[in-house]
């Protein structure tokens, strides 16, 4: 076996063995190509003709095989990524530069067979006038990546005033300022440490530049654009994208610019882009999610705890609920598979007494009872490790029978279904939910869950599992275009779902792009329980919401690896009070005890800290007050398009001093929250900007400026506008 893929598997930080480097090759510079071979193949050869001159053949040397970022990523999955290359080895040639539009036509021979014949032109960069619809662009800066035929990528700068601040660009967990810094847009999984590794679930091209006039950009792609935001020069803002135009074509990007605050430049954006349904109040309380709650009985339980300690709850979620197959059956049912794929209703299912779901219905009915919602979690792929048997296997030839699938370019150049190349569930095919058609296929199976169970939303977890430039969308999409578009469609298609039953489109995800404000709610990924993520967290939630995502949440505390200790808990948690989603969620241990769980009481034991119980209690019973509040500022930000979690630059552009302390920020109009993100901290300094101001856990009046507040374990840093602490003064209240 041989296999060369040009695009590689589309890992955007990571170059693979078997692909060609650069993609697009540019004139001037060196390319590599390489291949895969199964481990018989003892050489390789390249077979390639410049401009149809003669053949000529060039032998490959022994490389190490390296495939979908094994050597970069590392964690997560990451034996999964071993396993790949196992028995297989990889060859690679360097060829010298090449002359500006040369056409390439090569295959690779070796043990016995061939590969196809591929084919690219070299590119250079050209200058081309800028049509922006403005007169911002440097003059002279716009040029276009140009083999003759085609254009493959834009580049051009904009201004940037020595004044100015750059913020935005979607979910961003290294930092709230940008300026003087390098970043992309590709939706990618970064499995923890996104704000080390500067990788992003949720990127947008849009961008505020704060303090000077005051405007804002949105690059208007779903293409992957890189930005420098005066790295390489500290005067200027260079923005390249990805483009798909022919030679002869005018300038071939749409870039938005918008003037004024922030506020109306994200007022503009949203309007062009949408922005969020309004959700029903009840998302504001708090979420309670742990993988090891994989039984009726144990969610029951932990409802019961909540109940006994005094903990007011408003949501759980389910994550290990389903057989881990069809993620549409409860774990433990007993049913016949439908050959055809089609949906099944809940009479059509047997749920076992002794089993781990005895009665689903009644489980709902009585969370409801209580006043709890219930959530279920997804992934947008059909398992297909192991072997698929029963459902799982019916499903799998009905959604290619009826083509309702993503699909990726073979070896010989036809289509076939997509198999997943990440490392989660690999080689798993992918529902095409861009199409209405495959969409409803794919939620149908769900419908039972919603209609006759009663499930109230869906984690919909995953979404960045299309990669590369040679998938296929039945929209028309190739996966250059569509691929960080996917998690779009994901939330849609099952808030659509919820909708069509007369529920609200409650969606809880992590992946997203330009467009996801208007589906559901987003949480921040996943992380450790460690004050370095905490603080990431925050600056993940305040880019958010500077980029129009309003209902906002992440595992406070962190969800992986050992529990944290009752201070940074309860800090998280004050912290988690005060933005828009509250919840606490744990990675599965595999029953192993101690338990992970990110209970108070679990905590509390875990810690023997007698203080996290009671000091939860009173977060969590403030959150249940503030509730109201957030529930009428969230309209008012959907309305406005001022987020509801809001940095405080927003409020006040030309204050220096707010980039001092970035991560503050106004929850609504009224209540300024600045939580404390050190261990061992008794104080913590605050920037009260002007205004007068009250202290929400005291009741006095505070001065605008630096304030160093005492910070005991059961209260943060919290001031409300004075004008407006008569009608919130209740909402602190011991």
């Amino acid at each position: 076996m041989i296999r060369h893929r040009p695009y590689g598997s589309g890992h955007p930080y990571s170059v693979d063995t078997e692909q060609r480097w650069p993609v697009d090759p540019i004139a001037g510079e060196p390319l590599q190509l390489g291949v895969r071979a199964s481990g018989d193949v003892e050489s390789v050869i390249l077979e390639f003709s410049i401009n149809a001159g003669d053949i000529m053949r060039l032998p490959l040397e022994r490389a190490r095989r390296q495939s979908r970022g094994q050597a970069v990523d590392g964690g997560h999955l990451a034996s999964a990524q071993a396993r790949l290359s196992r028995g297989s080895s990889g060859w690679q040639v360097t060829l010298d530069a090449a002359a500006v539009g040369d056409l390439y036509r090569y295959r690779f021979v070796g043990g016995g067979s061939a590969t196809r014949w591929f084919e690219f032109r070299t590119s250079a960069w050209r200058p081309i006038e800028a049509d922006v619809g403005v007169n911002r662009v440097v003059p002279g800066s716009a040029m276009a990546l140009d083999d003759g035929v085609h254009i493959s990528r834009v580049r051009f700068a904009l201004p940037l005033a020595a004044d100015e601040h750059v913020t935005g660009l979607g979910e961003r967990f290294d930092a709230l300022d940008h300026r003087g810094s390098s970043l992309d847009s590709v939706v990618f999984e970064q499995y923890k440490n996104q704000g080390a590794e500067r990788k992003t679930y949720l990127p947008m091209p849009f961008a505020h530049v704060v303090g000077g006039r005051g405007w804002g950009f949105h690059v208007r792609t779903s293409r992957r654009v890189w930005f420098d935001l005066g790295e390489s020069d500290g005067s200027q803002i260079i923005v390249e994208a990805e483009v798909d135009a022919s030679s002869d074509s005018a300038w071939p990007l749409s870039v938005g610019f918008y003037d004024g605050e922030p506020a109306a430049v994200l007022d503009q954006f949203l309007t062009e882009v949408g922005r969020a349904k309004e959700l029903p109040a009840w998302v504001f309380r708090l979420w309670a999610s742990s993988n090891e709650w994989n039984t009726q009985s144990e969610v029951l339980k932990q409802v019961d705890l909540h109940r006994e300690h005094d903990i007011p709850v408003g949501s759980v979620v389910i994550e290990a609920w389903s057989d881990e197959s069809t993620f549409t059956t409860w774990r433990d049912a007993r049913y016949e598979p439908t050959v055809d794929g089609s949906p099944h209703k809940l009479a059509d299912f047997t749920f076992p007494e002794d089993g781990a779901w005895p009665n689903p219905k009644a489980m709902v009915d009585e969370l409801h009872d209580r006043d709890v919602k219930l959530h279920l979690w997804q992934i947008p792929l059909i398992k297909m490790r192991p072997h698929p048997r029963g459902q799982v296997e019916a499903d799998a030839a009905a959604a290619i029978r009826e083509n309702v699938l993503v699909r990726e370019e073979a070896p010989d150049g036809s289509l076939r279904p997509y198999r997943n190349r990440g490392w989660w569930f690999p080689l798993g095919l992918m529902p095409d939910l861009t199409d209405a058609r495959a969409a409803a296929w794919w939620t149908e199976k769900r419908r039972y869950l919603v209609d006759e169970v009663g499930v109230d939303g869906f984690k919909t977890d995953g979404g960045e599992h299309a990669w590369g430039r040679d998938l296929h969308y039945l929209n028309g999409m190739t996966g250059d275009e569509g691929n960080s578009r996917y998690p779009v469609y994901y939330a849609k298609a099952f808030g659509d779902l919820l909708e069509s039953s007369g529920k609200a489109p409650v969606t809880f995800s992590r992946a997203g792009f330009t467009g996801s404000q208007s589906h559901g709610a987003f949480w921040a990924g996943d992380e450790n329980s460690t004050w370095q993520a905490f603080r990431w967290s925050m600056l993940a939630g305040l880019s958010a919401a500077s980029s129009g995502i309003v209902y906002w949440g992440w595992d406070f505390a962190g969800f992986s690896g050992d529990v944290p200790d009752g201070e940074l808990y309860l800090r998280s948690a004050a912290a988690a009070a005060f933005v828009p989603i509250m919840q606490y969620h744990s990675e599965f241990n595999h029953h192993r005890t101690p338990l992970r769980d990110r209970t108070p009481w679990n905590i509390a034991e875990r810690n023997d800290d007698d203080r996290v119980i009671p000091v939860f209690r009173r977060f969590a019973r403030l959150r249940e007050r503030l509730v109201p509040y957030l529930a009428e500022a969230a309209r008012e930000s959907i309305r406005t398009g001022a987020p509801l979690m809001r940095p405080l630059y927003f409020d006040h552009p030309h204050d220096q001093r707010v980039w001092e302390f970035p991560v503050q920020w106004m929850l609504g109009e009224s209540i300024l929250v600045a939580p404390v993100l050190e261990a061992g901290s008794r104080s913590w300094q605050v920037y009260l900007p002007e205004g007068d101001w009250v202290d929400a856990f005291t009741g006095l009046a505070v001065a605008a400026g630096v304030v160093d507040r005492e910070t005991p374990i059961d209260e943060l840093p919290v001031y409300v506008r004075a004008s407006d602490w008569p009608a919130l003064s209740h909402v602190f209240e011991k």
